[in-house]
């Protein structure tokens, strides 16, 4: 039933001054119901009540319903500035807000389980509480436990429940202590304990801006005071240093490292460590984006600003500092309990996207250990290796790369995270329980310090007459790189120049010997190689290197590597089909491999990943073993090459 002309107006409906708040404190809050419990007129309502319209906006309404000879609704108001909204007329997401005598509060509407998902990761979208509606008419539905669970995944705490529809039900007082009984005991399961419960009526009123004479048994207080009992948002200064990595700018010859501080305080002259790469700086200074802020000394959580640091080492987006003192956790397989919403079931072994802060690495599900009904959180009895849209369940996941977090009840925003299948979030989870490192330990010890040779790189290039290089071959096995690489080093010692070959499987004898052929310790294997290959490059040796090196973001970390200690380095693909590349099978791998006796082999159960634009490509199922060497030399002599007349002002 909806309100009449002559009703729509609320008896206090005079003209008023705008209430300002006396304080700048701000406060994000969810409003969260069924889209048939009420929340649009509530939160209409909650606008008009709080003169927060734009100028005209009510009036303007009501004379088009009396034209359209339509009765008003205050949902209607959502209606009209939700439109606008989308046509960027009047009023955008920024000024979506309310304001009491206490505060200014911003609005986070949201009308479905995916706006939840994708607020998940939103440091900006982040609700500080929630509203929670239930319809006085229809109780306490699985909607309403699924989204009381989902308030729960968000890491919201402070909650209010409104009982809406008072006034279908006769102001009945047993009606709502029987709804606040129910749901007051689900929520207690997964430990979230309601502010207090208020009975509303939003289309008329009661309860919302003040008490109603129509339910003088509720001894409570209207939803707009009760909400200004919400703690403010806190700032987490106090909590260990989460800085995820947006993006790296280069201005000036400087390198700005920007983000938002998640939790914590950084100050120039700190010491970070950079996960999951564990590479450690110190802070040299602190860039604002604003021109007023000169120089600052000091950012804490909440605020978006750059650092440089003292020392040029790779970092990139999705990275997260912190502090030695308290380490995050770092892994490549852990638990968690997920949210699942996708319209395709969630499948075991299938590849998905993975989003944790700036983090977004490939994963898949491993196992699913247990299945949850949302609505009663009792374990479904059924045994399925899938879940389908409104599943909730406690499962295992592995990720390509590690993946650096916390435990949700230590950090909400590092510790909960979102699942994307097909480029549409689709599940949202959190990591509990998982054990996190004594202390970490940085690269290198505050004790020791880089060697600075007298001999210097330039020394030995005049020397050699050539500079120290690497020539990172990558391909298949198979494929031909160690045939090219031999062949290499034996036309470069013949030219008379200073080379070495150094080959994956020597050093896996010694010094990679305790690593096995997991992605993580793939991607170890090849840090070290590459760490290895620069030192000898900055020897003055022309390195040669065979590896499969499959994973396209461990070869950027190579030519990082190089390039950040000037080293002049060169990709050479390999190129070759895997049906040629198994015919030669020079090491019977391939045949192991069909035989069962080696899993996650590159090629065939493992990926490997071409390069995008290397320096060279050589196919050896269309070039012989001397026209590919002779292609590489080509490309690369006159590169590292220094003349002898030129010798005397050779500068690299």
């Amino acid at each position: 039933m909806s309100a009449t002309l002559t009703e729509a107006k609320p008896q206090n409906a005079e003209k008023k001054a705008k209430q300002v708040p006396q304080t700048t404190e701000q406060l994000k809050l969810v409003i969260v119901g069924h889209v048939d419990h009420g929340k649009s007129t509530f939160i209409g309502r909650l606008f008009y009540d709080t003169h927060s319209l734009p100028e005209g906006k009510y009036d303007q309404l009501v004379e088009s319903c009396r034209r359209r000879g339509v009765p008003f609704e205050f949902a209607n108001l959502m209606d009209s500035l939700q439109a606008e909204r989308d046509q960027n007329i009047t009023i955008d997401t920024a000024q979506i807000w309310f304001n009491t005598a206490h505060r200014q509060y911003v609005i986070i509407d949201a009308p479905g389980h995916k706006e939840f998902l994708k607020n998940m990761i939103t440091g900006a979208a982040s609700a500080h509480a929630a509203l929670l509606l239930i319809d006085a008419n229809e109780g306490v539905q699985e909607q309403s436990r699924r989204h009381g669970y989902m308030l729960h995944l968000l890491g919201i705490k402070q909650i209010i429940v409104l009982v809406n529809k008072m006034d279908l039900k006769g102001y009945d007082e047993k009606v709502f202590r029987d709804i606040e009984k129910e749901y007051r005991a689900f929520l207690k399961q997964f430990g979230l304990e309601p502010r207090t419960f208020i009975p509303i009526s939003a289309r008329e009123g009661d309860n919302v801006a003040a008490l109603s004479p129509r339910m003088p048994w509720y001894q409570g207080r209207a939803v707009f005071e009760s909400i200004d009992d919400f703690e403010p948002a806190k700032r987490s200064d106090d909590l260990p240093l989460r800085f995820p990595l947006q993006d790296i700018y280069r201005f000036d010859h400087r390198r700005i490292l920007a983000g938002r501080i998640v939790s914590g305080t950084i100050k120039v002259g700190d010491k970070l460590i950079f996960a999951p790469g564990h590479k450690m700086s110190v802070i040299k200074s602190i860039e604002r984006w604003s021109p007023a802020v000169a120089g600052p000394k000091e950012a804490k959580a909440g605020e978006s600003v750059g650092i440089t640091l003292t020392e040029q080492i790779f970092v990139e987006r999705g990275q997260v500092a912190f502090h030695e003192s308290d380490p995050l956790i770092r892994k490549r397989q852990f638990r968690a309990r997920l949210f699942w919403m996708g319209r395709l079931p969630l499948r075991l072994k299938k590849k998905y996207k993975i989003k944790l802060t700036t983090q977004e690495v490939e994963c898949e599900i491993k196992s699913i250990d247990k299945i949850i009904d949302a609505s009663t959180l009792g374990e479904v009895a059924e045994k399925r290796d899938y879940l389908l849209k409104n599943d909730v369940a406690e499962l295992t996941i592995q990720t390509r790369y590690p993946l650096v977090f916390d435990n949700i009840d230590r950090i909400v925003e590092t510790g909960r995270f979102v699942i994307v299948d097909d480029r549409e979030v689709s599940g949202g989870g959190i990591i509990s329980g998982e054990e996190y490192p004594a202390k970490q330990k940085t690269h290198v010890s505050d004790n020791i310090s880089w060697s600075k040779a007298e001999i210097t790189y330039n020394d030995r290039a005049v020397r050699n007459r050539h500079t120290g290089a690497v020539i990172w071959l990558t391909g298949l096995s198979g494929a031909g790189k160690s045939a090219i690489a031999h062949e290499l080093e034996k036309e470069l010692f013949g030219l008379g120049m200073q080379c070495y070959n150094l080959d994956g499987d020597n050093l896996r004898f010694g010094l990679n010997s305790d690593l096995g052929f997991s992605p993580e310790d793939r991607s170890e294997n090849i840090r070290r190689a590459a760490e290895v290959a620069r030192l000898l490059a900055d020897a003055g040796q022309i390195v040669i290197t065979s590896f499969i090196s499959p994973y396209r973001a461990d070869r950027t970390r190579v030519r990082e590597i190089m390039k950040e200690n000037d080293v002049r380095f060169f990709e050479v693909f390999v190129s070759c089909p895997i049906q040629i590349c198994e015919e030669r099978d020079p090491k019977g791998l391939y045949k192991k491999v069909r035989a069962g006796e080696i899993t996650e082999f590159t090629g065939i159960s493992a990926p490997y990943e071409a390069p995008e634009t290397p320096e060279v490509t050589v196919h050896t199922d269309k070039q012989s073993l001397l026209e590919g060497v002779a292609q590489v030399l080509e490309s690369i002599l006159p590169e590292i090459q220094v003349k002898a007349e030129g010798a005397e002002s050779f500068e690299i």
